[in-house]
């Protein structure tokens, strides 16, 4: 698998952290067919002085075309860390899209024992080919 890595997004909310690395993945990729495959390293680390929880995650991902989907559910990749303070959780996963271009944000909700459920930004972060022309608006 060819991976690219495109660059590194970074937001905080309420001292828990969340950083974005993604990278087009050349061989899952068939632009020819309109399909361009991303993957996308986040890690969540927790800065605060007790542990939290990952209860769920929504994402909106917008296609080069202003076309876009939602994806919200439980936890992630089957998983609904905890958090402890100091520590981080990384995971690995990716999005396809029918265009060479994109943009993805969303949000987690976290929970802790004393404050209950909150939410946290995910930053929004590029999906650019890197073998595609760039224009800027």
């Amino acid at each position: 698998m060819n991976a690219q890595i495109i660059d590194l997004y970074t937001a905080s909310t309420l001292n828990v952290e969340v950083k974005v690395e993604p990278f087009y993945i050349e061989g899952e990729s068939h632009p020819d067919d309109c399909l361009f495959v991303w993957g996308y390293k986040v890690i969540i680390s927790n800065n605060r002085k007790t542990p939290v929880k990952l209860r769920r995650r929504y994402w909106k991902i917008t296609n080069g075309l202003g076309s876009s989907q939602e994806v919200q559910g439980e936890g992630v990749i089957g998983q609904q860390p905890v958090i402890e303070p100091g520590t981080s959780f990384e995971y690995t996963s990716g999005a396809p899209l029918s265009t060479p271009s994109g943009i993805m944000f969303g949000y987690y909700t976290m929970e802790d024992e004393e404050n209950g459920l909150f939410d946290i930004h995910i930053p929004a972060f590029s999906l650019d080919c890197p073998y595609q022309k760039q224009t800027l608006n």
